[in-house]
C-alpha cells in the first residue's frame, strides 16, 4: 500500500492532537490553541457580537463544545451554511465529586461510567487522571485545566488462578464494585480525600483549601502510534470522535477562502445523549447561526431561507468489517480500513442519510478525488446513534451523516488507518470550497 508523506505526516498531526486532549475540555483548549494562530477571533456568548464579512470567529460553550465560523460577504440566502460536526466527548471514567476512600490499606478513586466503554480495556493499562477542577477565586470561581502526564491511577486484573472462567466467558466487571481505581497506598493521620485533594492542589498549582470541586476523568497515557506491516494503520485513545474533530476543523483552518458562510461545530456529551447546555441536543448551534443572522441584519423569512440552503455533515466514526468476527456484519456493507470515508445510513433514522444527501457527499468525494464507502448496521443488532438525526430535526438542515472506518469502537485502545484521516479531511474541504 503506497501512502504519500503528506498524508502520513496528517496522520501524525492527529496523533499529536489526541495525546494534548486527554478530555473533552482538553479537546476544545486544543482546538482554540489553532483557531488562534490561525488569526480567529474569540467571541463569548455574553458579549454583544460584530461580526464583519471575510473574518473568522469562534465561541465555546462550558468548555468542552465549540463553534467555529467563516464569514463570507456573500449573502446567507444565496449560498446557505457549509457545517460539519462531531463530537468532543469519548467514553469511558469519570471520577465522583468525593472520588477517594480508603480501605484494605489502599487508597482507591471511585468512577462513575460515562457513555458505552468496553469496560476489560481499562484494566492492566498506564493510567491518569486530566479534566477541570474550580477554584475559589474571591467570591467567585475559575476553572483551571490539570492533566498528569504520568501513571497515576490503575486497574489491576484479577488473577487467572482466582476467575478461571474469564478466557471462556470473558471479563465482567461489577461497575461499583470492581471498578474503583488503585491510587496508593493508605498514609498514617492523612485521609484519603485528603491526600488525593493535596495532589489535585499542587497539580493545579493552588492551596487545598480553595479547590470547590472538579471534572476529571481518566485516560491512557500511552502515546498514539503508528502500526502494522507498512506502518499503514494507527492506534490510540479517543478515535472517536477526536480523529472527526481534527479532520474537521483542519479542513475549515485550510479552506481560508470559502464560497459560503462554513462552520466547524464541536459538541460534548454526544456519548451519553447530548441533551445538555452543550450539547447538540441544546440551542448552542441555533444560537451561534441566529446571531450570525442577526448581524447579517435578516428577516425571519431570509432566516428559515438560510437554513433552508445549508448542509450539514455529521462526522463520527465507522465501524471497520473485522475479519475475525464476520458475523457481525452485514454481509453486503464491508467497509475496510484505508479505503475511504463511509456514508452511513439507517431506515429508522438512527443516521440522518438519505439518498439525496449521501448523492450529494457521493459527489464531494469524486470532486475531491477520494474513495468512498457504505454501511448499513446488521438489522438483528441495536445500532448507535449521532448528533446528525438531532441537528437535522432540531434546524431542519439537510444532512448526511459519514465517518471514518475503524476497528475497536470504544475501547480504550483503538484503531484506524492512515489514509482515511487524509481522505475525510480532503473531501471537507472540498465541501468548505464548494
Amino acid at each position: 500500500m503506497k501512502i504519500s508523506s503528506e498524508a502520513r505526516t496528517f496522520a501524525q498531526d492527529l496523533l499529536h492532537f489526541i495525546d494534548a486532549s486527554p478530555s473533552a475540555w482538553h479537546a476544545v483548549d486544543t482546538a482554540k490553541v489553532r483557531f488562534n494562530n490561525a488569526g480567529f477571533t474569540e467571541l463569548h456568548e455574553t458579549d454583544a457580537w460584530q461580526l464583519k464579512a471575510g473574518h473568522s470567529y469562534y465561541v465555546t460553550r462550558g468548555d468542552a463544545s465549540i463553534i467555529a465560523f467563516r464569514l463570507v460577504k456573500k449573502a446567507l440566502t444565496e449560498t446557505g451554511l457549509r457545517i460539519v460536526g462531531a463530537h468532543t466527548d469519548s467514553p469511558g471514567l469519570r471520577l465522583k465529586p468525593k472520588a477517594a476512600y480508603a480501605g484494605g490499606g489502599f487508597v482507591r478513586i471511585g468512577v462513575e461510567v460515562y457513555g458505552g466503554p468496553i469496560l476489560a480495556t481499562f484494566t492492566d493499562r498506564d493510567l491518569s487522571i486530566a479534566g477541570r477542577v474550580s477554584v475559589r477565586n474571591g467570591t467567585s470561581h475559575t476553572l483551571k485545566l490539570i492533566k498528569f502526564d504520568h501513571a497515576l491511577v490503575r486497574l489491576p486484573n484479577l488473577a487467572i488462578h482466582m476467575n478461571r472462567e474469564v478466557n471462556e466467558k470473558g471479563l465482567v466487571l461489577n461497575k461499583q464494585n470492581e471498578l474503583p481505581l488503585f491510587f496508593g497506598e493508605t498514609e498514617d493521620g492523612i485521609a484519603a480525600e485528603q491526600q488525593f485533594l493535596n495532589l489535585i492542589a499542587k497539580q493545579a498549582g493552588v492551596a487545598l483549601e480553595d479547590i470547590l470541586t472538579f471534572e476529571l476523568n481518566v485516560f491512557d497515557t500511552q502515546k498514539g502510534c503508528f502500526w502494522g506491516a507498512q506502518q499503514e494503520f494507527i492506534a490510540n485513545s479517543q478515535l472517536d470522535n477526536l480523529a472527526s474533530c481534527h479532520a474537521a476543523l483542519s479542513a475549515l483552518l485550510a479552506s481560508e477562502k470559502p464560497e459560503a458562510t462554513t462552520m466547524c461545530a464541536l459538541f460534548d456529551h454526544e456519548e451519553v445523549g447530548s441533551e445538555s447546555a452543550s450539547g447538540a441536543s441544546g440551542s448552542f448551534l441555533a444560537d451561534v447561526i441566529q446571531r450570525i443572522s442577526n448581524c447579517s441584519k435578516l428577516s425571519q423569512e431570509d432566516y428559515l431561507r438560510a437554513l433552508a440552503q445549508s448542509f450539514f455533515i455529521s462526522a463520527d466514526m465507522a465501524h471497520a468489517y473485522h475479519p475475525n468476527f464476520p458475523n457481525a456484519y452485514e454481509p453486503c456493507h464491508h467497509v475496510m480500513v484505508n479505503k475511504g470515508p463511509v456514508i452511513k445510513s439507517n431506515a429508522n433514522q438512527r443516521y440522518a442519510s438519505n439518498a439525496d444527501t449521501a448523492a450529494r457527499f457521493i459527489s464531494l468525494c469524486e470532486r475531491a478525488g477520494v474513495p468512498y464507502q457504505q454501511y448499513a448496521h446488521r438489522t438483528d443488532l441495536g445500532c448507535g446513534s449521532t448528533i446528525g438525526p438531532i441537528i437535522a430535526s432540531g434546524l431542519g438542515i439537510a444532512t448526511v451523516d459519514v465517518g471514518s472506518p475503524m476497528w475497536a469502537m470504544h475501547s480504550l485502545r483503538e484503531s484506524a488507518g492512515v489514509l482515511d484521516q487524509y481522505y475525510m479531511s480532503a473531501v471537507l474541504n472540498e465541501f468548505y470550497k464548494s
